[in-house]
């Protein structure tokens, strides 16, 4: 997704609908078996942000079940959890939308754009705004669990890994708090912003800043234990495995760094700045690029498997399920390709530049554009 100041939109007024119209976009959070207590749900599916789904979801795109449209632009992912559907928009507002309707159950307003992906867990959702603060909801009668002020806008999303919430602020600061009761329990400066969701292996959290670094820090205590420095901003969000962490940067470069040392595995040049956040599957990482191709490397010595050109840049994180890859490009459409070959097996034109990423749920595939609109497709 791209920078804040490139997705800056005046909020304008609009009315909510559901109609039956091809075109689509992506957006995309997965559903787990959550760790801590309860059913989590959050962004990239896990906290270790691998964005491979259980379920099954549509190799090819054949019907529209519904379209759902906000009334300014979206680019926040969706989050399913119990039959509801989380989505943030530059209105201001979180909407909850009927899994299977597309109608809207309700609408909570914050002060500022959602740009973050909202989490779940034991029935609160958890979603960051440009009013700095980040919110915790109770879903079934929206009332506000608590709320955690920070010093900048909020564009990164919040994971939940055993009864503590992990999120990020462009104050520069990754925040870790109990996700019941909202007290903090520690914070990290790392004295740049961060735009990057972070992501957990172990007792290791792992996020990218503005000034183009990755950094490590322990979980449990906000201890750094290394950084990692880049040529460009890093606005992609790290996947990591039981090796390397996996991500981009606006260098136009792939990386993969050594989770225990902070060293370099691998990198990869592509052609353009690389802000979208890579999926892990099958000993293979997925990332989309600027200069509009998908991406498949190994993960052991980053050897290009495969390659998949769109006719438009890919800022949209990558998701992974029924063997099948699913990214959005700035050509207006939502593509599914073969996660062995990268093989076209459908492509859905929407409405507007796919910037999120796509949830798969129920034989379904649920994502939005740029627009606004929430598509669900079988």
């Amino acid at each position: 997704m791209p920078h804040k100041q490139s997705l800056s939109t005046k909020n304008r007024p609009g009315k909510y609908l559901v109609t039956g119209l091809t075109a689509i976009t992506v957006a995309l959070t997965l559903t787990l078996t959550g760790c801590g207590s309860g059913k989590t749900n959050m962004f990239r599916g896990d906290p270790s942000h691998t964005a491979v789904s259980s379920e099954s979801g549509p190799t090819s795109f054949e019907k529209l079940d519904w379209k759902f449209s906000a009334p300014d632009k979206v680019y926040s992912s969706p989050t399913i959890a119990d039959g509801t559907i989380y989505i943030g928009s530059n209105d201001k507002h979180l909407y909850a939308i009927d899994q299977k309707t597309g109608q809207m159950k309700w609408r909570y307003k914050t002060g500022g754009n959602i740009e973050s992906t909202a989490a779940t867990t034991n029935g609160i959702i958890y979603v960051g705004s440009w009013d700095k603060n980040l919110y915790a909801i109770k879903a079934e009668n929206q009332a506000l669990v608590w709320k955690q002020s920070t010093n900048g806008p909020i564009s990164s999303s919040p994971i939940i890994v055993d009864d503590i919430i992990y999120f990020a602020s462009e104050d520069g600061n990754l925040y870790a708090s109990d996700a019941a009761t909202g007290f903090r329990k520690w914070n990290f400066d790392a004295k740049a912003p961060i735009y990057s969701s972070p992501a957990v292996y172990g007792n290791f959290i792992f996020f990218g800043t503005l000034n183009g670094e990755m950094v490590a820090v322990n979980r449990n205590t906000g201890q750094e234990y290394w950084r990692f420095k880049t040529n460009g901003k890093i606005h992609s969000s790290p996947a990591v495995d039981e090796n390397n962490v996996y991500f981009g940067s606006d260098d136009k470069r792939v990386y993969a760094v050594n989770i225990h040392t902070g060293q370099q595995a691998w990198v990869k040049k592509t052609a353009g700045p690389v802000l979208s956040s890579p999926a892990i599957y099958d000993d293979m990482i997925y990332i989309g690029s600027k200069d509009g191709y998908v991406y498949a490397y190994n993960v052991e010595d980053g050897i290009r498997e495969w390659e998949y050109r769109t006719e438009g840049g890919v800022f949209a994180p990558v998701t992974v399920a029924s063997d099948t890859i699913y990214v959005g490009s700035t050509d207006h459409h939502l593509y599914a390709l073969t996660a062995s070959r990268g093989k076209l097996r459908g492509k859905y034109k929407v409405d507007g530049k796919v910037y999120s990423a796509a949830a798969v749920s129920d034989n379904r595939v649920y994502f939005n554009s740029v627009n606004g609109s929430l598509f669900a497709v079988k």
